[in-house]
């Protein structure tokens, strides 16, 4: 090698490169570029380029500094990449046209049932369709975005080979639930959030009364709620995409346990339907302790189920 292997121009490129990976990786991948540099310019001098033409033509094909950096720390500079690319459409897809139309369904015939105008059903119709669109795929196209930057989820670009068709029934029915239950999740906190502004009942003002007690919401108990479900969902999606692992069995069923005890919770409490709206509808007392005991019954279901297939994802480790 040359005295003209290292020069500003490259001390410069190596420099921008270094300030954009961990530091602990910094002085191998000096080392590297020092040396990879230095033997291309040195090719190119023995070919007769001029000295600072070989530099600028060296750096010229190694490319764009950042982009090189992204290499080196194994950090995607795309939003989602090929390997989760067509997962992503195809879960996206079907939410699209399984939850929107749902959405706009219950809220057109909920404004019908209060005696709303055609125009108005239409119109909120259309705008809880375009919320409901907005949502889906800002929580989708997070959710695969997170799913793409963690390390032990994240899946190596392959080379399509006809091993791919088709996919295993397993993995097809795997899939399958996955958009079920995603849908089922959706629809579900869209209605408890909702509920309050349903007029399932209305007060002497003509104010709805929600169906859920609102001690939920005085407590911010119900966002908890909510964040579990959310989180419950999340863990699904890494089941499918990830490898099978002691941490992911253990974090699914952590979330799936969380949620069912906190729902045991509110019910063994009372705090699932709101007094006001049984005295409404007429309904005797007892309806709501049949409700709740109906949701323990139905969470102790829940967490055996989750319990088991935590102890199966972590025999699959």
């Amino acid at each position: 090698m040359t005295a003209t292997a290292t020069t500003s121009l490259t001390d410069r490129y190596i420099e921008a490169i270094l300030r954009r990976v961990p530091s602990r990786q910094r002085p191998d991948i000096e080392r590297e570029l020092r040396t990879s540099i230095a033997d291309a310019v040195d090719d190119r001098l023995e070919a007769g380029a001029d000295p600072a033409e070989a530099e600028v033509a060296v750096l010229t094909d190694l490319g764009d500094p950042a982009r090189l950096a992204a290499g080196y720390a194994d950090r995607p500079l795309h939003l989602i990449g090929p390997a989760l690319f067509l997962d992503y459409t195809r879960l996206l897809s079907a939410l699209l046209i399984t939850v929107v139309p749902a959405v706009a369904a219950v809220v057109g015939l909920l404004r019908a049932v209060d005696g709303d105008g055609a125009s108005s059903v239409a119109g909120d119709a259309v705008g809880a369709a375009l919320t409901a669109a907005l949502h889906v795929t800002f929580w989708t196209t997070l959710l695969f975005a997170v799913i793409e930057r963690v390390p032990s989820a994240k899946l190596p670009a392959r080379r399509w080979t006809p091993t791919a068709l088709p996919e295993p029934t397993a993995r097809r029915t795997r899939y399958a639930e996955l958009i079920a239950e995603t849908v089922a999740t959706v629809l579900f906190t869209a209605l408890i959030l909702l509920s309050p502004m349903l007029r399932f009942e209305t007060d002497a003002s003509g104010d709805p009364i929600g169906a859920l007690d609102p001690w939920l919401w005085d407590t911010r108990v119900i966002y908890i709620f909510v964040g579990l479900l959310i989180t419950s969902l999340s863990m699904a999606f890494t089941r499918y995409y990830a490898r099978a692992s002691a941490p992911l069995a253990i974090g699914r069923a952590a979330a799936d346990v969380a949620t069912g005890l906190t729902l045991i919770w509110i019910a063994t409490n009372d705090h699932i339907l709101n007094p006001a709206f049984v005295e409404a509808a007429g309904w005797s007392s007892g309806v709501r302790t049949w409700i709740n005991g109906v949701v323990v019954a139905v969470c102790i279901a829940s967490l055996i189920s989750a319990v088991f297939t935590g102890l199966r994802d972590y025999r699959k480790r």
